[in-house]
This record gives structure tokens, C-alpha cells and sequence, in this order.
């Protein structure tokens, strides 16, 4: 806002009414200003006493001035947004064209450079004009350059109250238009001509006026309404803007229903420039007879983050927006922050960068677009750097617009923040809770090589210590799974694998690793710890920080929290720095690799198959999907970059991505999902290529679990002594067929040499003494005789056969000379059984004996 007329002449008009020449010029003498002009012997008489509670001074200040964020392209920091409360650009002296100066000392204060602020003749001349209902002309009213910027100051400053009622107050009182108040500027402006030089006082003016159309200081206005700089004016292009300034809502150049008034006051100023010699007669004639139209070049304000041309970047640009209370390079508190923001002129160097922003919005656009009738479609990836908390990529798939126009293309909701910095109340993250889990598991001292019993039950889980109720998963296909290690249960996403996990650990810690990974509603509500809580069926999460949590898991167990802002310069080049990195162990090194090790299964024998970028950076991974199939989620990082892809219901529906078919590839949503995670993090990967995870010690991959001995043929006393010396639990598993001894140990369940958790129960299976038989003395028999008597015992026909053969006398060739194993022998029923022959004298196969 600034300072415009409506009638130029009434306040001075009643001022001379109320106080008299006389006295005005006494008033003029009393305080100081050109004595030698003011008549001998006026007096001020008590009209002075006004002056008694007005300061002496008032600051020229730092002026509103647009904000500039930069972003990477190329590697290089470029412009992509403007934000501002005044559209201004603050110049310095030699960045303004003298024809510029020139025109509005012609055009509104001719004896700028003679009088001490304020000008008697003028306010005799305006008084006069008024009494006598005259026209003004070039002199602007009573009220000279240095009177109209203090009341230009005065309006500034009210636009800095951060309260919108005193805000308001403070503005009305700026404008007003009594006698007080003009005598309240004569002071003010004899002030300012004590303290600063005729030209800073003009420059001021330049940079602080109000040019119409919410464009404020000639840059501004010129690259508005011509779309060039202050410093490149022609003589009529300057005129027509200080024409402006008396009126800006009427005569400036945003419509061409407003130029005959801009021309009738641009040439009145015009020929003032003539005649006060700053310009020749021809450029007189030239400039008054060039048409309005043919210079303005209107160039629409890039304010604002609807207005963001950089593809993807809109909704960043809104974020950093809503960031600005916490930029503690900008003020002790909230208000001190905003109001330096709102002063302006800062370039702000932003952690976004605008070629992966583009691709990823672009991808969104071919794989999940707002387009979408069959619901209402919401997409976004979010990608930060490990170890850093940097935001690098903020994209979605709608249109940032701040209007509700019924449009389900565009919103000014964003979907990847929190509710507080976008609007959006999150969204439920499905098995990519999974990995808060994992990473408790290990820091309990359970292995990602331990197996787990994923058989489907009912889970008794507990909560700081207490004991919920029953639980009964299912699986996301179904499936019926049995022992499997974590690192299988991992990849392939099993939801009673994991239950069998967390029924040996305490939810409050699983949500405490989630906390400790900056894992928090999007609503700002508390996590929730209960049984289905550890399959993300439980929160509603923004997908920004699903993003940062993986970002951390990748970093070694290094959380920063996420960050927008590297560095702020204000509008003298200093720099004020950007927000901090805030960052802490939050889990141990050798768990994070850990926890990597069993999370970068996914890619190659898991649910992201797939989805993995073919550059052979290693990175680690999940998939998520609700119990409704409405949210999908995929999230991967290699050691530098996390990125996070969700698309979702975004009014809250339920329709299944499962059932709902890709515009491209012929799949559903879901299925494509990895496709489309694959193309964001093809480009990702070139900026940011990743490096091998380390190692985990053996140690830590194995955990406290222990082996499964092997108690075959032991007695079940003694397979109970060796369970409970290594912490497992005995369970009777029955009897099982088996050559052993009725009663002797057959097997167990896990096998022997399964790594599981102490305390695991082992299934111990024991003899029934049926598979096992006496072996027939045969001996002297036929092939034939033989082969039927082990039949007749229990041992398979087609498991006999001759072996070997044995001197003969001639009269036993061909008979049963033993057998093996041995007559008497008790053996398994589907032994093989070997026949020895006598034979020839030589002990050879006579080849006859059938």
C-alpha cells in the first residue's frame, strides 16, 4: 500500500482555513524551515503546541521487498519462485536512469533540491488553488517529495504489524488526512532532510512509491508494465510511471481503459521536464506524441507459488513458505522471523533440485495422473539425502493452486507434509512400518538369519509389559507360511512373520524406534502402540517423513530431521546462513546394517521386484500396501538418497489400487508402482550414486538365536536336558513312523541347525517303533523264496536284489548264502536288502540263478 490522492488540495486548503497565512508561515519560522522566505514579525502563536508530542525524527527504513527462492539446475543456483507482501525491488542510486530522477522532480516536487522539506511556496500556491477551486499542475499539492515519502514510510511500516487489527489501525491512521496529520509530516519531513542527502531521500521515494496493480518502486513497476529495468527508461516510459503515483489505481497501465488519464498527466510532466531543462525541445515534441500503447509491455508478477513455472515446484515453494517460523537465521521468535521475511529482499538458497523434481513430476504424471476419473487420485515423491535431511524432491501430481475452483486436477493441499505445513492429514504407510520392527529386533539381540514360526495363529502381543488381546493376521495373498528366516520374512513382506517378531518384543519399543527415526502422525497426534499397529495399519503418516526415517536407516542410523533452507542472503549480500542440521545417532551403526542387510531383499526375491534402477547401485527397500489396497507405498534409498512413492485415495476412499487399471502397461496401479519408482530413481541415482552398505558383523546378523541340535536317537529325557541348556522350549511333536526304537527321538521342528530366538519352542518328534523290521533268515532259499519272505516281514520287493556271490559246491548254486543286513538284524522297512549267492567253485555269477 502506499500513499494516493483523492482531493490534493483539501487538507492544505484546511489548513489555511484554520490557522491563516500569517500564522502557517509563524509555524514555518518557529520550526525551521526557509526562514529567509517566512515574513517578519508572523508568529506562530499557540498552533505550536502541536508540534510538542511529534518525534524529530522518523527512519527511512528498510522497505517490503520480493524474496527470491534458488534451487539447482545443472548443478547451478537459479531463481525459481517469488514471494512477497509488496512487489518491490529495492535499487541503489545508479541503478535508476536519471530521466527517471529527472521526471519525478518535474513531475512532483520542482524545488526538491532548494527547500529543507518542506516547500512554502507550494503549500501557499496549493492553498490558494484550493480556495479557489483551481486545478493543481506540476507541483503535486502542497505536500513535497520528502512530505509524500514520510507518509509512504508511515504506510509501509503498518504493513509490517504481524497482528491484522492493529495492522489495519496503523494503516488508517497513515492515510488520514487531517491537519494534525499534515503538520505530523512537515515535521517528519524537516527530519529526514537533516539526516539524509537530497538523493537518498529521492531514492527512497523511487523505491518506496505505490505504481498500481500491487507493484511498488520504479523496478517493479517497470519491468511490470514494460518488462525492462528502471535503469533502461525512455523519456515517456519515465513520465508515464510518475504519472502514476498521484493516482495508481486510475492511471497506471495494467488495462488500456487507463491510458488517456496516464497521457493527460504524463505530458503535463513532460512539459514540466522542458521547462525546468531537463530535456530538449525535439525530445519534448517526440515523447508527447508517442501513443501510451505502443511502449507498455505488461509482464504479469511472478508472485507467489501458484505462479512457479519450474516443473514440480510448487509445492516446495509453498513448504519453504510454510517454514518460514522456523528459520532461526531470521529472528529470535515466530514474529521476529516473519516480519524480517516480510520486509524481504532476501534470495533464499533453497535444497531443492529442480531436474529431479522435474522428472519425478513428470513421471507422476504418466504413471499416477490427477487425471484419473475412477477416484480421486493423489501421488507424490519425496526424496532426501542421507546423513543431511536435505529435501531434494518434492513432487505431486496435482496442480498447486490456493483456489477451490472443483478442479480434482489441482489443490493446495500437500499431500507429502504434515498437516500443519500443507493441509494434509497423512496417510496410512502399510508394511513400510515394517522396518521400525526389524531395527527393534536386532537392538533387542535377535539375528536377521533367525527364523521365525509365520504360521498363522492367534499373537498375544504386549505393551509396556501388558498383555493385549488376541490377534489373528492374515496374510496379504493368504499364504500359510512356516518357519523362515527374517530376512525372507522381510522381503517378501510376511504379516505373521512379523507378528511372530513382535510377539517377542513390546510395542512401546517398536514405536519408540519409529519415534527415534522422527516418525510421527501427520495430524500431530500420539503413535499408536497396539498389535496392528506394527503392520501401519494404525497411523496416518506423511510420506515426507516415511522418507526421512528410510533416509536415516541408510545413513547408518543417523536421523536429521528434514530440512529446506542452505542458506539465506539479504538484500546487502550478507549471508544469514539456512537452518542447521539437525541430526543424532538414533540407532547404532551395526543395526542400521543390519536392518539394511534383511531390507535390501526386496529387490531381488521380494515384493519390489522389479523395481530396482538397472546401474547396480545397491539400495535397500519396502513395499506397503493397506488392508484396503486404497494406499501404496514403495520406498527405497541407497546410501545417499531416500525416496518415498505413495499414491493413494486422496479424499479417503477405499477404492482398491489393486482393481483400478495403469494407464499404461496394461497393469493396476499397484502393480505398475514399482515401474514407476524405478523411473524416479533411474535420474535420482545419476545426481546421487550410491556406495556399498556395510557389512554387519556375524555377530549381530545372528543375534542371540541359537541352533537347533541335533537329538536324533537320543531318548526324550535327554532331548529335554539338551533343549533347555541352550533356552528353548521341549514340546511333545507325537510319534512318527521310523526304524529307531519305539519311543527314541525321530526328528524335531525347526530342524536341526535352525538359527531361532531362545525361548523358541522345538517340536520334538519321537519313534513309534513302525517303520522298523527284523530281517528274515533266509538263508539256503531261492531268489524268488527269499524275495517273498522279506516281502512277508515288512520290507519293499523291489528293495531286494542280489549283491554278491560266494564259492558253491555245486549242489547250492544260486541259494541264499546270506544277507545284508544280516539275519536278526532290525532295520528300517525301506532298507534296501542285499543278497549274497553261492556260485560257481571260483565264488563267480554261474549265470543261471534267477
Amino acid at each position: 500500500m502506499s500513499a494516493q490522492k483523492s482531493k490534493p488540495t483539501s487538507v492544505i486548503g484546511a489548513l489555511f482555513g484554520f490557522v491563516g497565512f500569517s500564522v502557517l508561515a509563524g509555524l514555518l519560522v518557529t520550526i525551521g524551515v526557509t526562514p529567509a522566505i517566512a515574513v517578519a514579525g508572523m508568529t506562530a502563536s499557540s498552533t505550536i503546541g502541536v508540534f510538542e508530542s511529534i518525534p524529530e525524527y522518523i527512519e527511512i527504513g528498510k522497505l517490503q521487498q520480493r524474496n527470491t527462492l534458488y534451487a539447482k539446475q545443472g548443478g547451478q543456483d537459479v531463481p525459481f519462485a517469488t514471494l512477497y507482501s509488496e512487489n518491490r525491488v529495492e535499487l541503489k542510486w545508479d541503478q535508476v536512469s536519471q530521466t527517471l530522477k529527472d521526471a519525478v522532480v518535474a513531475g512532483e516536487d520542482r524545488r526538491f533540491y532548494e527547500h529543507g522539506g518542506v516547500d512554502v511556496t507550494s503549500l501557499v500556491r496549493a492553498g490558494v488553488g484550493s480556495l479557489g477551486g483551481g486545478e493543481l499542475g506540476a507541483s503535486g499539492g502542497g505536500s513535497t517529495l520528502t512530505m509524500q515519502l514520510v507518509r509512504n514510510i508511515r504506510i509501509a511500516q503498518s504493513q509490517l504489524i504481524a497482528d491484522p487489527d492493529e495492522k489495519e489501525a496503523a494503516y488508517k491512521d497513515a492515510i488520514k488526512t487531517t491537519i494534525d496529520r499534515k503538520l505530523e509530516e512537515m515535521k517528519f519531513a524537516i527530519g529526514l532532510e537533516k539526516k539524509y542527502t537530497k538523493d537518498e531521500i529521492l531514492l527512497a521515494y523511487l523505491n518506496i512509491a505505490y505504481f498500481g496493480d500491487q507493484t511498488y518502486g520504479v523496478q517493479a513497476a517497470a519491468q511490470h508494465y514494460y518488462n525492462k529495468n528502471a535503469s533502461d527508461l525512455s523519456t515517456q516510459e519515465a513520465a508515464s510511471l510518475i504519472a502514476i503515483v498521484q493516482y495508481p489505481d486510475t492511471r497506471n497501465l495494467s488495462t488500456p481503459e487507463k491510458y488517456e488519464g496516464n497521457k493527460a498527466r504524463r505530458d503535463v510532466i513532460l512539459k514540466s521536464m522542458y521547462a525546468e531543462g531537463f530535456i530538449d525541445k525535439e525530445t519534448e515534441e517526440v515523447s508527447l506524441a508517442t501513443d501510451v500503447a505502443s511502449y507498455v509491455v505488461l509482464t504479469a508478477p511472478t508472485q507467489g507459488c501458484a505462479a512457479v513455472t519450474a516443473t514440480g515446484a510448487q509445492y516446495f515453494c509453498d513448504f519453504v513458505k510454510k517454514n518460514i517460523k522456523n528459520l532461526a537465521v531470521l529472528g529470535a521468535s515466530a514474529e521476529e522471523r516473519l516480519a524480517t521475511w516480510n520486509t524481504g529482499g532476501l534470495n533464499v538458497y533453497t535444497t531443492l533440485n529442480l531436474d529431479m523434481t522435474s522428472n519425478a513430476k513428470i513421471e507422476l504424471d504418466k504413471w499416477a495422473p490427477a487425471t484419473e476419473t475412477r477416484l480421486k487420485l493423489g501421488s507424490v515423491v519425496n526424496s532426501v539425502e542421507a546423513g543431511t535431511g536435505r529435501v531434494i524432491v518434492m513432487a505431486q501430481n496435482t496442480t498447486f493452486s490456493e483456489v477451490d475452483a472443483g478442479d480434482r486436477t489441482q489443490t493446495s493441499v500437500n499431500y507429502s507434509t504434515d498437516r500443519d505445513y500443507g493441509g494434509s492429514s497423512g496417510f496410512q504407510p502399510g508394511s513400510t512400518y515394517k522396518p521400525f520392527t526389524l531395527i527393534d529386533w536386532i537392538e533387542q539381540g535377535h539375528g536377521i538369519t533367525e527364523s521365525v514360526n509365520a504360521s498363522p495363529r492367534t499373537f498375544y502381543l504386549t505393551a509396556d509389559g501388558q498383555r493385549q488381546g488376541g490377534w489373528a493376521p492374515k496374510n496379504d495373498a493368504g499364504e500359510r507360511p512356516g518357519l523362515m528366516s527374517v530376512t525372507t520374512a522381510t522381503a517378501q513382506s510376511v504379516n505373521t512373520a512379523y507378528a511372530a517378531m513382535a510377539s517377542k518384543l513390546d510395542l512401546n519399543d517398536i514405536r519408540g524406534v519409529a519415534q527415534k527415526l522422527g516418525v510421527h502422525r501427520a495430524d500431530g497426534g500420539e503413535l499408536s502402540a497396539y498389535s496392528s499397529s506394527i503392520l501401519g495399519t494404525a497411523d496416518e503418516i506423511a510420506p515426507l517423513t516415511m522418507a526421512t526415517a528410510y533416509a536415516a536407516i541408510a545413513a547408518g542410523g543417523k536421523y536429521c530431521a528434514p530440512i529446506v533452507v542452505d542458506n539465506i542472503v539479504d538484500d546487502e549480500g550478507n549471508a544469514l546462513g539456512g537452518q542447521p542440521q539437525d541430526c543424532n545417532q538414533a540407532v547404532g551403526p551395526e543395526v542400521a546394517a543390519a536392518a539394511a542387510q534383511a531390507m535390501s531383499g526386496l529387490w531381488t526375491n521380494g515384493t519390489g521386484r522389479g523395481g530396482l534402477p538397472a546401474d547396480g547401485f545397491p539400495e535397500i527397500g519396502k513395499t506397503g500396501t493397506t488392508d484396503a489396497k486404497d494406499q501404496i507405498w514403495i520406498i527405497g534409498a541407497t546410501t545417499k538418497l531416500a525416496t518415498a512413492v505413495w499414491q493413494g485415495n486422496a479424499d479417503g476412499a477405499k477404492v482398491s489400487l489393486r482393481q483400478v487399471g495403469s494407464p499404461i502397461m496394461g497393469g493396476t496401479y499397484a502393480n505398475t508402482r514399482t515401474s514407476l519408482f524405478k523411473a524416479v530413481q533411474t535420474i535420482n541415482n545419476t545426481v546421487y550414486p550410491g556406495t556399498p552398505f556395510p557389512r554387519p558383523n556375524s555377530s549381530v546378523l545372528r543375534g542371540s538365536g541359537v541352533s537347533v541340535p541335533n537329538v536324533t536317537g537320543s531318548s526324550v529325557e535327554a532331548a529335554k536336558t539338551i533343549l533347555k541348556g541352550l533356552s528353548l522350549v521341549y514340546a511333545d511333536g507325537g510319534t512318527q513312523a521310523s526304524a529307531l526304537p519305539a519311543g527314541q527321538v525321530v526328528g524335531t521342528y525347526p530342524g536341526p541347525g535352525a538359527v531361532i530366538p531362545k525361548g523358541e519352542t522345538v517340536q520334538v518328534y519321537t519313534s513309534d517303533g513302525s517303520g522298523a523290521a527284523q530281517i528274515p533268515d533266509v538263508t539256503g532259499q531261492s531268489i524268488g523264496n527269499a524275495t517273498k519272505a522279506l516281502t512277508r516281514a515288512g520290507f519293499a520287493g523291489d528293495k531286494v536284489s542280489v549283491t554278491a556271490f560266494t564259492a558253491g559246491d555245486g549242489k547250492n548254486q544260486c541259494r541264499v548264502a546270506a544277507t545284508d543286513p544280516a539275519a536278526a538284524t532290525t532295520v528300517a522297512k525301506d532298507s534296501a536288502v542285499g543278497l549274497t549267492l553261492y556260485g560257481n567253485a571260483q565264488g563267480a555269477d554261474p549265470g543261471n540263478c534267477k
